[in-house]
């Protein structure tokens, strides 16, 4: 067992792309972890496949370094909002925190939102400012606006006065003093590895107490079945120890037997004979084992509080997939298999909420955001599942007999030529500016108040209004009464009128009506949607129409149809495009919208009965 003041449990904080994994890597290398021959993938800590498709951290993971006989457990936290419930449980398991900041673009919106959770729980920061190499890198002033944030999101004085640590991840090197503009400032990351031995407490923990571990996260073997991960606070655990799971302090007590006992070092898991204050430890052996359950002594129990996790402010009808289409490419395919599917992903996913409804085969589905969904979804179509799901709708809550509506802050960096444009749509929505800031250098940072409603569908838009160069991100902000209607989308929608398969000709007589979602050859059949209308209306068209053939030879040039690339129909793209009355069919192998009523008369008369 490790003496507990030989211990430090810290977790990594940062906006998404400010240079977290980056950082775990260089402290796994240059702490030893990595023998000096072994050839190490980049962001080694992003293992799943659509973390380093999409260069974001979606899961907490854990992994451990050693520095000057001190044994550092590191946790690396999603940036983004929407995974805010993997925040929430890694935060529970560490004793500090390093505030990882961009030193160009400072505290951004989910900057705000980790440290707000890490100041509550009386946390005291590390800010380490990154990237202090970059050209336009404004250390001093990033620190200053650290400070400013703290003391908006209500920090004591000690948290106030934070160490002040400046890195260049990527090129793994960190000082305690600021250097010269373009030159190196430390030799290796030995400033942060002491000043994290230094400025975090270690756990005070007796290991003579009741056992107290608050499983913080769940993992799964084939081998030895579900794996429960905390951090010890009181007391010692040993292989084929008898123990309780305690629900809380008002719950029943389960009985259960801990079969085995490991740690981490590196990025491997280490069998120990015991374990204790201040350990993040792995067990497994026991059934019951769930996120935020205390395993505690069976004879003096002391169970913790369960982990708190924000309400979810978003919610989508998942629903068996019945178009024409339906069972071709996914092997999951019944509302069984999905309902299971879901209760399963409950399980480690605690932000999450699910239910039944009164339709057969639709179940509602809650999340943190348009992300937390479309990443459950991307992974479900992944394992071979076939579904659809309706558009994204807040959640609403009733105060005192008021609807009110989440309400969400949104920070975007746009370039001061599209900054109109940008303002214009965000009113639009019912949004609220709060703050405008020019940088000085042709690009400006506006940030706005604005109801949850007003951003489904919105990235596309903003992606278009600043031609790729805008970054958006939002972070929820509270809830407040209802602001009234925020008109949908601008354009109508192309139908195909019959099934078949879809030909150029059919595709080039259709390209002046608007843009195409589906290219030559792909299956369409009757309500499919095929591409957006250039009007407001939706229209029906012959998708699957043919040349007519005759006796006649025409020249080779009237054969040459030209068309315009389809839009790239993404799950993301396709969720923010629908209306109230269409669907994303979602497949293993592809990605359709449809109308929820697929003839023209059960639209029409859906429409009469709707009004």
């Amino acid at each position: 067992m490790t003496d507990s003041t030989q211990i430090r449990n810290i977790a990594i904080i940062a906006h998404v792309d400010h240079g977290k994994t980056t950082l775990v890597d260089q402290l796994l290398r240059q702490s030893g972890t990595f023998a000096d021959h072994e050839k190490v993938v980049d962001t080694v800590m992003d293992n799943n496949a659509i973390e380093r498709e999409r260069g974001i951290t979606i899961l907490a993971k854990n992994c451990a370094v050693s520095w000057k006989g001190t044994h550092i457990n590191i946790v690396d936290t999603p940036g983004h909002a929407d995974f805010g419930g993997e925040v929430e449980r890694a935060l529970s398991m560490v004793d500090g925190v390093v505030l990882l900041i961009d030193a160009q673009e400072g505290p951004m919106p989910q900057t705000r939102f980790v440290t707000k959770k890490a100041l509550a729980l009386g946390l005291k920061p590390i800010v380490l400012v990154n990237k202090v190499d970059k050209p336009g890198a404004k250390p001093e002033a990033v620190v200053n606006a650290a400070f400013d944030l703290f003391d908006k999101l209500g920090a004591n004085d000690e948290q106030l006065d934070f160490p002040v640590v400046y890195a260049s991840g990527i090129n793994g090197w960190s000082s305690l003093t600021e250097g010269a503009p373009g030159e190196k400032w430390g030799e290796d990351m030995s400033a942060l590895f002491d000043t994290v031995l230094r400025h975090v407490e270690p756990n005070k923990g007796d290991p003579a107490a009741p056992l107290q571990l608050q499983i913080s996260a769940l993992d799964f073997s084939t081998f030895v079945g579900r794996i429960g991960v905390g951090r010890i606070l009181q007391g010692t655990i040993k292989p084929s120890m008898d123990v309780v799971v305690m629900e809380g302090p008002d719950s029943k007590p389960i009985k259960g037997r801990v079969n085995q006992v490991l740690t981490f070092q590196g990025l491997d898991r280490v069998q120990v004979t015991e374990a204790g204050p201040g350990e993040i430890v792995l067990i497994n052996g026991i059934d019951d084992v769930n996120i935020g359950v205390t395993i505690t002594d069976p004879i003096n129990p002391a169970p913790l509080p369960r982990l708190k996790v924000d309400e979810p402010t978003l919610t989508m009808n998942f629903l068996v997939n019945t178009s024409p289409l339906a069972g071709r490419e996914g092997k999951y395919v019944t509302s069984r298999q999905i309902w299971d599917r879901l209760q399963k992903e409950l399980q480690h996913n605690v932000a999450l909420r699910v239910k039944e409804t009164d339709e057969d085969g639709v179940f509602e589905v809650m999340g943190r955001g348009e992300l937390h969904l479309t990443i459950l979804l991307e992974n479900m179509r992944r394992e071979g599942f076939e579904l659809a799901v309706s558009k994204p709708r807040v959640v609403f809550h009733d105060v005192d007999g008021v609807r009110h509506e989440p309400i969400e802050l949104v920070t975007a960096d746009v370039e001061e030529t599209h900054q109109g444009g940008v303002m214009q749509a965000l009113g639009e929505r019912k949004g609220e500016l709060v703050n405008m800031e020019p940088d000085g250098h042709g690009r400006v940072r506006l940030e706005y108040r604005i109801p949850a409603r007003g951003l489904i569908g919105f990235s596309n838009e903003f992606m278009n209004l600043t031609r790729g160069s805008g970054l958006i991100s939002n972070i929820f902000d509270g809830y407040e009464p209802h602001k009234g209607d925020i008109g949908g989308r601008k354009n109508g929608v192309l139908i195909s009128m019959d099934a078949g398969e879809i030909f150029t000709y059919a595709l080039g007589k259709l390209d002046d009506r608007g843009r195409m979602f589906v290219k030559p050859n792909d299956p369409v059949y009757e309500g499919m949607i095929v591409g957006i209308h250039s009007r407001d209306n939706d229209l029906v068209v012959n998708a699957t129409r043919t040349k007519q053939l005759t006796n006649f030879r025409v020249s080779g040039k009237e054969d040459a149809i030209k068309i315009t690339p389809p839009i790239d129909l993404t799950l993301e793209y396709g969720v923010e495009f629908i209306d109230d009355d269409e669907l994303v069919e979602i497949t293993p192998k592809s990605v359709r919208v449809r109308k929820r009523f697929l003839t023209e008369n059960e639209r029409k008369r859906n429409k009469k009965t709707g009004d």
